[in-house]
């Protein structure tokens, strides 16, 4: 391991959607620089609302250029909606990407909801056959993120569904986890000032309990509390965008961004990547 030092239902679909293989790498976009992979991407995004069963709907962002992308779903913290992960979420579709941020079913709805939610997001939009999205999603490519207990639902849902490529958890919230024979990669990243899930607690738990066999990071951000995914900060965002580019998309042009940077954070992680 190298440590860096940085300032049931419908299951078993998603399994078949997600089962085909897919020739890596997909590059999607220029080479990155440090720069770029903070800013937006190169890709200019359209919306459409998206209404389905299992979950409170959602807003779908997808590139307009023609071409298959990788689909993620994003779930917001306890009490919270879709507009509280947004920016992020936005920020990570101009890199190539079509996302999903949903509401749930109710605002208090616990991880292990969030989780089935999540994936039931996932079945509503690769289904979808109109509005910008339609023809651009590749459905063997999925992946889900979430913020709070969005983020342990994040956890949870990559933890029962092996067909997932990725997960990535902001300041994860859950009394339980289930990733102990998960082979999805997990990237956590928390905050030094959140009280509310605090790393020690949660995301490191989390960590740990993911075997040392499957790519897994974790991040905890120098002076962040539990609300630093609300925005496109870093290095959240960038995290989240490299992550997603190297196990979605199985681009390597983005594992440099994701073995170390002493200004922000302190990093665990199986890498190199």
């Amino acid at each position: 391991m190298q440590r860096f030092n940085m300032t049931r239902s419908g299951v078993a679909a998603l399994l078949l959607a997600c089962a085909s293989s897919h020739a890596f790498a997909i590059e999607n976009g220029p080479a990155p620089t440090f720069s770029s992979v903070q800013a937006d991407g190169p890709f200019a995004v359209s919306t459409q609302t998206v209404r389905g069963s299992g979950f409170g709907g959602g807003t779908v962002y997808s590139p307009n250029t023609a071409g298959k992308y990788a689909v993620v779903a994003v779930c917001p913290g306890f009490t919270a909606t879709q507009t509280s992960i947004a920016l992020i979420s936005r920020r990570l579709a101009t890199h190539g990407f079509v996302v999903v941020t949903i509401n749930t079913n109710t605002v208090y709805d616990y991880p292990a909801s969030r989780a089935n939610q999540l994936l039931a997001a996932l079945r509503t939009v690769t289904a979808l056959t109109t509005g910008p999205v339609a023809g651009k999603m590749d459905t063997s490519r999925q992946a889900v993120s979430g913020w709070s207990m969005g983020g342990g639902g994040a956890m949870l849902a990559a933890g029962m569904t092996p067909g997932l490529k990725a997960g990535v958890a902001f300041a994860p919230w859950s009394l339980t986890n289930n990733v102990g024979s998960s082979a999805v990669p997990m990237a956590y990243l928390a905050g030094t000032a959140d009280t509310v899930a605090p790393a020690s607690v949660h995301s490191s738990v989390f960590y740990n309990a993911t075997p040392a066999t499957t790519k897994k990071l974790i991040g905890v951000i120098q002076g962040a509390d539990h609300y630093f995914p609300g925005t496109a900060s870093q290095p959240a965002s960038y995290t989240q965008v490299a992550w997603m580019k190297r196990f979605l998309d199985g681009d390597t042009r983005y594992s440099q961004f994701l073995n170390g940077d002493t200004r922000f954070a302190t990093f665990r992680s199986t890498g190199p990547f």
